[in-house]
């Protein structure tokens, strides 16, 4: 079936191609590829998005993400993309509160998920990690499964879901989860994206400061997909640095452009040359928190070049010394 699909893409057979991160791969050849459609771009590496637009001559690129990460924005600071934003929910979606409880406290969000799975709703648990390790105190998704059930909800129906299972297994698991066959699904990241449940009202994320923050706000938004009021818990004993400050945004914040913001003041935006998708680049002069001031340089040098675009006129001879000599490595973007 694989073969029979290259061939036809390579042929220009088939007018439209969905796949996974299968299609940036070595060996998949397009005959004319003319657009390119990215959604959950977050969850794409700066090499594979070079990788998809290089199989056509200049594909035009729509990327899609309810959280962009940093270096996303920051590239339409620089004017490598237009923005545009969407800033309202889809129809019949219910605003979803959100608390971020310590260990201590986590009997309370037990219970408060045990009241849920009561009044006929379903809950998630996500672990950071699949199985116990000995370098990490983080909690392991299999072996809370099993205490969970054994234990904390034996009278509630607990599912267990996460990577190493079976593609078949997992679909099961989900199948399960989605006809309302189970009260609580056990899982790691893999719950990320892709998973529809309108009967869920509480996802609870353990070692929340394990995640990042669009990784966070991706979790969230697997509840509230319904007409029923919804909650996201945060599970963490953090106290200090980055970590809680992620989690007091997104406890105050559910908008997912505003979060990108802070998670590019935070952590930065990476590399403009290069694949670091986080990190300071060498600025002199600018802050990419002044955003204001970067759309204004952005608009006039968009303006500039309309008028001129071989910068060509006696007035622009200095700029395009200093960019070409940006282009062959000897400048910076300051």
């Amino acid at each position: 079936e694989r073969t029979e699909a290259l061939a036809a893409l390579a042929a220009g057979d088939a007018d439209i191609a969905v796949g996974t991160h299968a299609l940036v791969q070595e060996g998949v050849e397009f005959r004319d590829l003319a657009v390119a459609v990215v959604d959950e771009q977050h969850r794409f590496g700066v090499e594979q998005r070079a990788a998809l637009r290089q199989k056509g001559i200049q594909p035009h690129m729509l990327v899609m993400s309810a959280t962009p990460i940093p270096r996303s924005l920051a590239l339409t600071i620089y004017g490598d993309l237009d923005i545009s934003v969407i800033d309202e929910m889809p129809a019949g979606r219910t605003p979803i509160k959100t608390k971020w409880l310590t260990t201590a406290q986590r009997e309370r969000a037990y219970d408060f998920i045990r009241r849920q799975a009561q009044t006929g709703r379903q809950a998630f648990i996500v672990c950071p990690l699949v199985e116990e390790s000995e370098t990490t105190d983080a909690k392991a998704a299999v072996d809370e499964h099993a205490r969970l059930q054994q234990t904390v909800f034996s009278e509630l129906r607990v599912g267990l879901l996460h990577g190493r299972l079976k593609g078949e297994e997992k679909d099961a698991v989900m199948r399960a989860f989605s006809a309302g066959e189970l009260d609580v699904l056990v899982a790691t990241s893999v719950v990320e994206v892709g998973i529809d449940v309108p009967n869920a009202t509480v996802i609870l994320i353990e070692g929340a400061e394990r995640f990042g923050l669009a990784q966070l706000h991706q979790f969230r938004g697997r509840v509230g997909r319904g007409p029923h009021a919804s909650y996201c818990i945060l599970i963490s004993d953090v106290e200090q640095g980055d970590g809680v400050r992620r989690l007091q945004a997104l406890e105050t914040n559910n908008d997912g452009f505003a979060l990108a913001q802070i998670d590019l003041d935070l952590r930065g935006p990476g590399d403009f040359f290069g694949t670091r998708q986080s990190g300071l680049p060498p600025l002199r002069t600018a802050q990419l928190s002044d955003m204001r001031t970067l759309e204004l340089a952005r608009a006039a040098a968009q303006a500039m070049f309309a008028a001129d675009p071989d910068l060509s006129l006696p007035q622009h001879r200095d700029l395009a010394a200093q960019v070409a000599a940006f282009w062959r490595g000897a400048g910076d973007v300051s």
